[in-house]
């Protein structure tokens, strides 16, 4: 399913709705369902190096369809999955990356960067349901 830019649009706006309530300059990434890139926003000071990590956190949740963070856990040294995390260009396992859904299907992809894990995932969750 292609994603449309008024899907694109609604995540952005509740993603940076959540970021302006948890005070948090952010960079927000939407992915299409194939994985390109369909929208951007560097919220206002947010950080220059945070850009590369929501991309990156879009793109692992894109690559596996499920939250960036579930892909971290299959990264851990105690699984032995030496080098997994340089496939595909690079994998970042940590909070802010995961599908977006509406309608119960997936249309695309968020990755959120610019504060702690946890509040980035509270970003991205807030922009994952349209």
């Amino acid at each position: 399913m292609e994603t449309t830019q008024i899907q694109a649009s609604r995540a952005i706006n509740q993603a940076v709705e959540k970021a302006m309530q948890l005070d948090v300059n952010a960079n927000i990434s939407i992915l299409d369902s194939f994985g390109h890139l369909k929208s951007f926003l560097r919220m206002d000071n947010a950080y220059l190096g945070s850009i590369d990590v929501a991309m990156g956190k879009a793109k692992t949740a894109m690559l596996f369809r499920m939250n960036s963070e579930a892909v971290g856990e299959f990264l851990n040294p105690e699984n032995k999955t030496y080098g997994l995390v340089n496939t595909s260009g690079g994998l970042v396992g940590f909070k802010g990356g995961m599908p977006i859904k509406s309608q119960g299907s997936i249309v695309g992809y968020i990755g959120v960067s610019g504060g702690s894990p946890d509040q980035d995932f509270e970003i991205a969750s807030a922009g994952s349901n349209i």
